[in-house]
């Protein structure tokens, strides 16, 4: 049975997502994921940066990838999960304690990014919704989160 409180509900313009969080592996990271989608901050957000075979990229209020929300960034939480495919880690510049709002979904195995990026949930449903976003760098017309909610709120 999965734990309420710990799955992401997102609906995105080419339909319906499930996440499964890992507070096991990153509790600050899905604590600030839980809290900006409990604000709303994800409501409206674009996948600006969608790449075939490797992930795809949302979470810049900018909808560019320059951005993040009005909170501190976070210290990594870099962990022994595999980025795989439905796997969802955290964006962030060069330095390891810079992530903040963005965040990427892989498409396709990208061990290269493991223990570097910090690894905080997985699709469990739905993936084949985020197999169809638009592709780019930057996406021409992109799609979009539509809304962002945790399971236990909705």
């Amino acid at each position: 049975m999965a734990d309420a409180e710990n799955t992401l509900l997102m609906e995105t313009t080419k339909g319906p997502v499930k996440i499964e969080l890992r507070p096991d592996l990153a509790p600050n990271h899905v604590a600030r994921i839980k809290e900006l989608a409990r604000e709303g901050f994800y409501d409206g957000i674009v996948f600006h940066r969608v790449i075939d075979g490797f992930m795809a990229q949302a979470g810049c209020p900018n909808g560019t990838g320059t951005g993040g929300s009005d909170k501190p960034d976070l210290k990594a939480e870099f962990n022994d999960e595999p980025h795989v495919r439905g796997i969802c880690s955290m964006a962030r510049t060069n330095q390891p304690n810079s992530a903040n709002s963005q965040f990427f979904i892989v498409f396709d195995e990208a061990s290269f990014l493991d223990r570097q990026y910090t690894v905080w949930g997985k699709v469990v449903e739905g993936m084949e919704n985020i197999d169809q976003l638009k592709r780019g760098e930057p996406v021409r017309d992109p799609d979009s989160i539509k809304s962002l909610k945790v399971e236990a709120d909705a």
